[in-house]
């Protein structure tokens, strides 16, 4: 059966050396969508292009992070408010990651601003709630898992049709959906702890700035291969669709 291609919509990259050396974000989460079968991607960089095709266009949207804050309210990403209300409203299998996640929640009638207790950063433990046991995302998690997380920013406010569905002992609101196929997560499914170290080795002074030890949360990092699953499973839900 052919489908029709599934989107990955950028919405920035990683810092350059780390981009020459293991990838880029949509690089790491077109492995995680091609482990659950999806053959056809495409790629749109929302900064670069401005807006993508209808969203009905695709069999399901990923929406990467970036290291822009939705607060800022750039052109470009307010741009894309309107079209990701249409792709909700069209049953568009969404999946929102990191500042996707946030820019999904402002765009549903969310709020997105800085947390109050800062960074958090490393290899956390991600809670389902009770909503999520029969989520066809996030359901077959097992109750607390380890993900990856890098934000300052977070989404402060759900949409009002919103359901909570996980949380971490920092961040309340680290996955939600909206109606039957719109997620977000703020956790980094796509990321390796490769990936998160090379982050960590730039930021000491930054996370010093907030009493932090980058080397202390480095030598935490664990690989996290449930968060990982969460891309497969979308593939897998949104080319059935």
């Amino acid at each position: 059966m052919s489908h029709a291609p599934l989107l990955i919509l950028k919405t920035g990259s990683t810092h350059a050396h780390i981009r020459d050396r293991l990838g880029d974000f949509d690089d790491w989460i077109a492995a995680g969508l091609r482990a659950g079968g999806a053959t056809v991607l495409a790629t749109h960089d929302a900064q670069a292009d401005g807006l993508p095709e209808a969203p009905q266009r695709f069999s399901g949207v990923v929406l990467t992070g970036s290291h822009n804050m939705v607060s800022e309210r750039e052109p470009w990403s307010e741009a894309l408010v309107p079209w990701l209300q249409a792709a909700v409203e069209a049953g568009t299998p969404v999946l929102g990651i990191c500042y996707g996640h946030q820019l999904l929640a402002h765009a549903l009638g969310g709020e997105v601003a800085h947390h109050p207790d800062g960074v958090e950063i490393g290899t956390v433990t991600v809670a389902r709630h009770a909503a999520s046991d029969a989520d066809p995302l996030l359901g077959d998690l097992p109750e607390h898992f380890p993900a990856q997380a890098v934000h300052w920013q977070s989404v402060r406010r759900l949409p009002a049709n919103a359901v909570l569905l996980a949380g971490s002992a920092h961040e309340a609101h680290h996955a939600f959906r909206v109606g039957e196929r719109a997620w977000g997560v703020q956790f980094h499914p796509e990321f390796s702890d490769e990936a998160l170290r090379a982050y960590l080795d730039g930021l000491e002074p930054t996370l010093a700035q907030e009493g932090l030890d980058a080397a202390q949360i480095a030598d935490a990092l664990r690989p996290t291969p449930e968060a990982a699953s969460v891309l497969p499973r979308f593939a897998r839900l949104a080319l059935s669709a």
